[in-house]
């Protein structure tokens, strides 16, 4: 294993937060407030013009998630060309930027922004900026959707998992659908077992205490 952190700015964190734990490779997510006016702040501060972005801390495996790969995923969540705005959200805290913490990752991060903005005529405003500091936000924050599945999310999670399979070649389908398959298949085999076990203890029991 190889830990690389990051730090991706992409609107409303919640959402952001949310998707980036759906990834393979993605070890640890934080939410908070980067780069703004102050190293400290918090949320009442941000909304009233702080300068910070809502940010998630990223722990990730580059063994098994590259940089590059993690942020072609994240690119999925945002409008790149939207200065200060993401779906309904407007305001300095929802810009994008990606922050990182290690030169060597600036290049990377670069040659990225470069390859996506092949896909847009309008210019890619995503920051590509060194970490200044980082400002965890407030427990209630942290893991939001999963603690409120019904909460707000400007990030439509569900259509983008579902064009990422229609984009998959019929036999990554099909190994995705036979591991989901196995996995499941396996504890209700396990499941099945214990139940038979059971119910041929209890009829033991009867028979051994009634005798019938």
């Amino acid at each position: 294993m190889k830990k690389q952190k990051i730090y991706l700015a992409g609107g409303c964190f919640w959402g952001t937060e949310k998707y980036l734990q759906t990834l393979e490779g993605v070890l640890d997510t934080t939410v908070g407030y980067a780069n703004g006016n102050t190293e400290q702040t918090d949320y009442e501060a941000v909304c009233s013009g702080s300068g910070h972005a809502e940010t998630v801390e990223v722990i990730f495996d580059s063994e098994k998630i590259s940089l590059s790969t993690l942020l072609e995923e994240f690119y999925q969540t945002i409008d790149p060309t939207s200065h200060y705005r993401q779906g309904m959200d407007v305001g300095i805290q929802y810009r994008t930027g990606i922050y990182y913490v290690e030169e060597s990752q600036k290049e990377v991060i670069a040659a990225s922004l470069k390859e996506l903005q092949k896909q847009y005529q309008k210019p890619v405003v995503v920051e590509n900026l060194p970490l200044q500091h980082f400002c965890m936000a407030e427990e209630y924050h942290q893991d939001y959707l999963t603690k409120n599945p019904n909460g707000y999310c400007h990030i439509n999670i569900e259509k983008i998992v579902k064009d990422k399979i229609n984009a998959l070649p019929l036999p990554e389908v099909e190994n995705i659908l036979f591991s989901f398959m196995k996995e499941h298949f396996k504890w209700i085999n396990i499941l099945g077992f214990f139940i038979g076990f059971v119910i041929g203890l209890t009829q033991a029991l009867i028979v051994f205490f009634t005798g019938v």
